[in-house]
């Protein structure tokens, strides 16, 4: 399993990793139904403490991404996919959020920034970034 964090961050070490486990099933990295590593596993690999693995986990469970089976530790949960529908939007609102704030430091202007995007959403499209959807965000 593939989380970085950042002690110098300014998000608590288990939100980040909370964070990436939520990335990783929205994108499909981790499926439905498949297990997380154990928590001393995970901590060790990480160089936290249980604790803080236990904090980002119970943070998922309550979130509905991820259920604890007894004696089996947990796993992705088998929740509809509107579930991750709901995580893919809040991934990309989070950093839609991130981009206004930094343009409105730059003093970009809205209308210059939409431009940027739809200039870059069609470089993107041409050159095949998409694959086969239209690039319009749909």
């Amino acid at each position: 399993m593939d989380i970085h964090i950042d002690p110098k961050d300014g998000l608590p070490i288990y939100r980040q990793i909370a964070n990436q486990l939520r990335y990783m099933i929205a994108s499909g990295l981790l499926k439905q139904d498949e297990d997380l590593p154990p928590i001393r596993t995970l901590a060790m690999q990480l160089s936290v403490t249980p604790n803080t693995i236990v904090k980002a986990y119970e943070e998922l469970e309550k979130a509905g991404v991820i259920s604890k089976r007894r004696g089996s530790g947990c796993y992705v949960s088998d929740s509809p996919s509107k579930l991750v529908e709901r995580e893919k939007r809040k991934i990309l609102e989070q950093r839609v959020d991130a981009l206004l704030i930094e343009a409105r430091q730059l003093n970009f202007r809205s209308e210059d920034l939409f431009k940027l995007i739809h200039k870059r959403l069609s470089l993107l499209a041409s050159a095949g970034a998409f694959g086969a959807a239209s690039g319009d965000g749909k």
